[in-house]
C-alpha cells in the first residue's frame, strides 16, 4: 500500500500525530518536501516530541525513515534533532534513517537572506519562519545549490562552495550585509555534515526495491494544501509542493502511483504566518480558542491565528489533495463552546460564494457563519463513534457532508491512543 498523509488547510493540522498512529502498519515512512520551517508534534508513552525534519515514523520501532530528494535540510538543525531524540532514548541509526543524496542543504547564508528580506519588506513581509526555506529552494532552481551527496566528496565540495559564495556575496551586498567567509562555511559543512555522512545514500534504489517487495510505504507531507507553492494562497505560501501528487517525486520513486490519500484537518481552523485567513477570530474569542488548542507553532513557538472551521477552504484542500479519507483532529478542543461556528460560504463584493477564490478576491472575502450546537463535555475517553455525545457526532457528519469526503479518524485528545475510527 502506498499512502500519503497530507494537510488539507494551512498546515499544523496534526499530520505528525496521524503518521505516528498509522506507522504501525507501514514499513517505510518518507518525508518528501520542506525543511525545518514547520513541526510535527507527537505525544506517546515516552513523552512529547517535536520533529521538524525527521519523518514522524522515527518514533515507531521497526520502520525505515526516508528524507527524500524534495527536502531542504539544515544539517546543523538535523544533528541537533537526532541528538535530542537519542537523549530521550529514541534510536536513530543507519538502519532506520536514510537521507537522499539529492536532498538540498539549507545553508546559514540562506537563513541570513531570509531574515534580511523579511526585514526589508517591513509591514509587507510574508510571515516567513526565517529559516532560509525560500532562498534555498530559489537556489535549487537557479542551480546554485549544494546537495547532501556533495558531502561525500569534500575536496570537490570546496570549489563548489567557493563558486557559490562569489555569487552569493554579490546579492548580500545589496542588503549591506557582511561578506560570507569561505573557511567558516566549510567548517560548518564539515562539523555537521561529517555526522550525517553515514545516513546519506541512494534512497531511490532503496525505495524502488521496497516497492518491488510490496512493502507498505507512507508518505508524510509538511504544511497543507493552502501553503502549496502552486495551489496555495500565493505568495503567502511555502516554497515547495505540499500536495499528495508530488509525494512519489519528492520521495524518490516518481514512477509509482499513490493508492490512498488521507487528508488531515482540524475541527476548527488555525494558521501560522501571513496572508488571507477569512475565518480569523480576534481578541478574547481568539485567545480562549488558542489556549484551549495550545495553538503555538511547533517550529517557531509563534501564536497561531485561529478561527472557526472553514468549509470553502477545506473543500478546496480536499479537492487539490485528492483525498479519499479524512482524519479530523482536535475535536476535543471545542468542548468549551455552547455554539460552534462554521464558515459555510464567503461574501465577496456583496455576492455570496461557496467556493475558495484566489488572488485579490480572497483578500476581500468575508465569512458567512452557521452555528452548530456544542457538546459541552470531555470526550477524551471516547473510543467508538457511539460513545460521542450526539452534538459531537452531528458536528462530524455536518463537516463530512460539507467537504464531500468521508471522515474516518477522529482525534479526541493529544495522546497516541486518543482517537476513534468511524465505520462507513
Amino acid at each position: 500500500m502506498l499512502t500519503a498523509v497530507v494537510g488539507v488547510n494551512w498546515g499544523d493540522e496534526g499530520k505528525g500525530r496521524m503518521v505516528d498512529l498509522l506507522s504501525e502498519d507501514y514499513e517505510v515512512i518518507c518525508r518528501y518536501q520542506g525543511g525545518n520551517n514547520a513541526g510535527h508534534t507527537i505525544v506517546n508513552e515516552r513523552g512529547k516530541f517535536i520533529l521538524n525534519l525527521l519523518p514522524s515514523g522515527v518514533l515507531r520501532s521497526g520502520t525505515v525513515n526516508i528524507m527524500g530528494n524534495g527536502m531542504v535540510i539544515d544539517i546543523e538543525h538535523l544533528c541537533g534533532e537526532i541528538e535530542a531524540l537519542k537523549q530521550k532514548g529514541v534510536k536513530v541509526s543507519i538502519d532506520n534513517l536514510k537521507i537522499s543524496n539529492k536532498a538540498f542543504i539549507c545553508m546559514p547564508y540562506h537563513k541570513t537572506q531570509d531574515i534580511l528580506e523579511e526585514e526589508r519588506l517591513g509591514d509587507k513581509q510574508y510571515g516567513s519562519t526565517r529559516r532560509g526555506i525560500a532562498p534555498v529552494y530559489g537556489d535549487k532552481y537557479l542551480k546554485k545549490g549544494l546537495r547532501m551527496g556533495d558531502l561525500l566528496y569534500f575536496e570537490s565540495l570546496k570549489q563548489k562552495v567557493a563558486d557559490i559564495l562569489s555569487w552569493k556575496n554579490i546579492a548580500l551586498k545589496g542588503y549591506k550585509s557582511t561578506e560570507i567567509i569561505l573557511d567558516e562555511t566549510l567548517k560548518w559543512l564539515h562539523t555537521f555534515g561529517s555526522q550525517l555522512i553515514p545516513f546519506i545514500t541512494d534512497t531511490e534504489k532503496y525505495l524502488s526495491a521496497a516497492v518491488h517487495a510490496n512493502k507498505n510505504i507512507l508518505f508524510e507531507a509538511q504544511l497543507g494544501a493552502l501553503r502549496d507553492i502552486d495551489y496555495g494562497i500565493y505568495p503567502y505560501t511555502t516554497s515547495s509542493q505540499t500536495l499528495a501528487a508530488y509525494a512519489p517525486i519528492g520521495a524518490g520513486i516518481p514512477g509509482v502511483k499513490l493508492e490512498h490519500v488521507i487528508g488531515v484537518m482540524k475541527a476548527y481552523s488555525s494558521c501560522v504566518g501571513g496572508g488571507p485567513f477569512v475565518v480569523e477570530m480576534f481578541g478574547e474569542e481568539a485567545a480562549v480558542l488558542r489556549e484551549a488548542g495550545a495553538e503555538y507553532g511547533a517550529a517557531t513557538g509563534r501564536p497561531r491565528r485561529v478561527g472557526g472551521f472553514d468549509v470553502p477552504a477545506s473543500r478546496y484542500g480536499v479537492q487539490v489533495q485528492g483525498t479519499d479519507e479524512i482524519a479530523l483532529t482536535k475535536l476535543d478542543v471545542l468542548s468549551y463552546l455552547d455554539k460552534i461556528p462554521v464558515c459555510v460560504a464567503y461574501k465577496v463584493d456583496g455576492a455570496q460564494i461557496d467556493y475558495f477564490p484566489t488572488g485579490d478576491k480572497l483578500l476581500r472575502a468575508e465569512p458567512v457563519f452557521e452555528y452548530l450546537d456544542g457538546f459541552k463535555m470531555d470526550i477524551s475517553s471516547c473510543r467508538k463513534e457511539e460513545d460521542l455525545p450526539n452534538a459531537a457526532a452531528e458536528y462530524i457528519k455536518f463537516i463530512e457532508k460539507a467537504v464531500c469526503c468521508p471522515i474516518k479518524y477522529v482525534s479526541v485528545g493529544a495522546g497516541r491512543e486518543d482517537y476513534l475510527i468511524r465505520s462507513r
